[in-house]
């Protein structure tokens, strides 16, 4: 479904002689000059700042690109672009600047500053053929982080969902073909491997983005299933994907349960990764990934309100990221043994439907009672949880677009994270590294005791509290089905997963792919940490 495929490569030409139809350059803000009244500066150009890298084009306006681009508006501001004609100054027939927020102090700009700075840049260049990014690289070990932000952006910056419409769209220019990077050395090793890293990530990403952007109608959960485990078999993954009989007979209540209103039966599908042969005797670490796939959510007998339920397409977001995230660990080959566990189900009202007051025997065995049907992911994910813990697992990293708490409590692009509360704490710091941010939430004791259930094990939801909390009720009723002595995190993207609003960044409107690129970073910190 994706419109471009675009090539990704290096170059360590003078920016000026490149042969491009843009060349990308960085600008920073900062504080106008002081003036008396209301004059306007005498010096335009002293309200911004070059980034490094831009010299070679600024000497070729004859050092008047800052004033030329402050006239035309440009304020540095970040994510801001402005293009000028070079009209034959350079090369390249367009200079476009990109703003990098405030004049760094001593350092330069974070890796997710770039990252979207790139995004946007390659975003606002739609129609052209080859582009040129030189944007500023620290020359210390950071370069590799800020070279990686500057590929995953300007990649993900030409994602285009081609969607459904019958008719060209002549207002509507297509994606970048060919972005060139501009770094010290096109050679280096490092460099090298760190735009083929970000190849592969941002194709895994694109692929999960057009899963959540796919219309519900074609993607109910065998068709989901099916998709999914081509991917997988095409990088060479394992494939078991078990179908409403086999999870019948399986014990898999919870899944059962929630896809009995469809006619569309739901699926389990588990995806395995084994690292190169090792020595005799030796062991990685085993990691398990689940994903929440409700490929529609109307809330089933708790029916949700019309008003946005269009929406609820995307609720299939965590297991379209971890499946994206196995595609990329297959290709990336880290020193890990990776598992991940989907389960897909749609949540419909109907004759069969489940209902309020319905008791769930899970896969553990444990016994649930329901009381809201709008619920419905605890219940499949508790399933998956539990089955991963039955094969074995040393860490489980779960997502979901879980609760419409998260939204309330965190806003639209920071995710819930609660589990083990060191896995926790290195899951922020992954999201942080790669501009998924997250935010640790508690568990608290009160609202495990409130989701004790007079004829069943534990209630789904805590029934005292209402929607209280609701983010922390979907954590605590997870860690019931997670083993002892698994270190578990549970990351809720009910916010981030999809974006609603105007294309910003690197984030076009609809799937965002949040956070297959946390559970890349975390496969790596697992892996390094033994």
């Amino acid at each position: 479904m994706t419109l471009s495929n675009p090539i990704l490569s290096m170059v360590d030409t003078d920016p000026a002689e490149l042969a491009v139809d843009a060349v990308v350059i960085g600008v920073h803000s900062r504080s106008e000059p002081e003036r008396s009244g209301g004059d306007p500066p005498a010096d335009y150009a002293s309200t911004l700042l070059l980034a490094s890298g831009a010299e070679s084009i600024a000497a070729a306006f004859d050092g008047r690109l800052t004033e030329t681009l402050a006239l035309l508006g440009a304020t540095g501001t970040a994510g801001e672009v402005t293009k000028v004609a070079t009209l034959g100054t350079v090369t390249a027939p367009l200079v476009v600047a990109v703003g990098l927020g405030p004049e760094p102090s001593g350092a330069a700009p974070t890796p997710e500053t770039l990252r979207r700075a790139a995004g946007a840049a390659v975003r606002a260049l739609a129609g052209s053929n080859r582009v040129a990014l030189t944007l500023p690289l620290p020359d210390d070990e950071k370069a590799s982080a800020a070279l990686r932000a500057i590929a995953e952006g300007a990649l993900l910056g030409t994602y285009r969902f081609s969607g459904y419409k019958t008719r060209p769209q002549p207002t509507l220019r297509p994606p970048v073909r060919e972005v060139v990077v501009h770094v010290p050395d096109a050679n280096d090793q490092a460099a090298l491997a760190e735009v083929a890293r970000a190849t592969v990530v941002t194709r895994a990403v694109a692929r999960t983005r057009d899963w959540v952007n796919t219309a519900p109608n074609q993607l109910r959960p065998p068709a989901f299933a099916d998709q999914v485990a081509a991917a997988a078999r095409e990088v060479g993954l394992g494939v078991e994907v078990l179908d409403e009989q086999q999870l019948a007979a399986g014990g898999y209540g919870g899944i059962m349960a929630v896809g009995q209103g469809s006619a569309a039966p739901p699926r389990l599908v588990v995806l395995s990764y084994q690292p190169e042969s090792l020595p005799e005797g030796a062991s990685v670490p085993r990691v398990a990934l689940v994903g929440k796939g409700i490929t529609f959510d109307t809330g089933g007998v708790s029916i949700k309100p019309a008003q946005g339920m269009w929406e609820m397409k995307s609720d299939m977001a965590g297991a379209a990221a971890v499946a994206g995230a196995m595609l990329a660990i297959a290709e990336l080959r880290p020193n890990v043994a990776v598992r991940a566990y989907l389960p897909m189900a749609e949540n419909m009202p109907s004759a069969s439907s489940y209902r309020p007051g319905d008791v769930v025997t899970m896969f553990n065995g444990k016994r649930v009672e329901v009381l809201n049907t709008d619920a419905e992911g605890r219940i499949i994910l508790a399933d998956a949880i539990a089955r991963a813990c039955a094969d074995g697992c040393d860490y489980l990293l779960e997502t979901s677009t879980l609760t419409g708490g998260q939204v309330v409590a965190l806003g639209r692009r920071v995710a819930g994270v609660m589990g083990t509360p060191e896995l926790c704490t290195r899951v922020k710091a992954a999201g942080e590294a790669v501009g998924e941010p997250t935010w640790p939430m508690p568990l608290p004791e009160d609202v495990r005791k409130g989701m004790d259930s007079d004829v069943a094990d534990i209630s789904q939801v805590n029934a005292g509290m209402d929607r209280a909390g609701h983010m922390l009720q979907g954590g605590v009723f997870l860690g019931e089905f997670v083993d002892e002595g698994v270190s578990w995190v549970h990351i809720d993207i009910a916010g981030p997963s999809f974006h609603t609003g105007e294309p910003t960044g690197y984030w076009t409107k609809g799937g965002t792919g949040v956070p297959l690129r946390t559970l890349l970073a975390m496969i790596d910190d697992i892996a390094s940490a033994g």
